[in-house]
């Protein structure tokens, strides 16, 4: 698994905690900071399920 894919996944959860938590205390800016996290992260994975499916090609 490539480290992208940790690393995204990661991004991912705590983008999501952080939108939630901009929702919750009704700040705007640490929402929408989470949902760009958000966003980073999956395409982070994309890239890592890229990278292991160009890897597995190559084999």
């Amino acid at each position: 698994m490539d480290r992208n894919r940790v690393v995204g996944a990661a991004k991912e959860v705590r983008g999501s905690i952080k939108e939630a938590a901009g929702k919750l205390i009704g700040n705007d800016r640490l929402r929408f900071r989470g949902a760009v996290e958000k966003v980073e992260g999956k395409i982070l994975v994309k890239v890592g399920k890229t990278k292991d499916a160009v890897k597995k090609a190559l084999r």
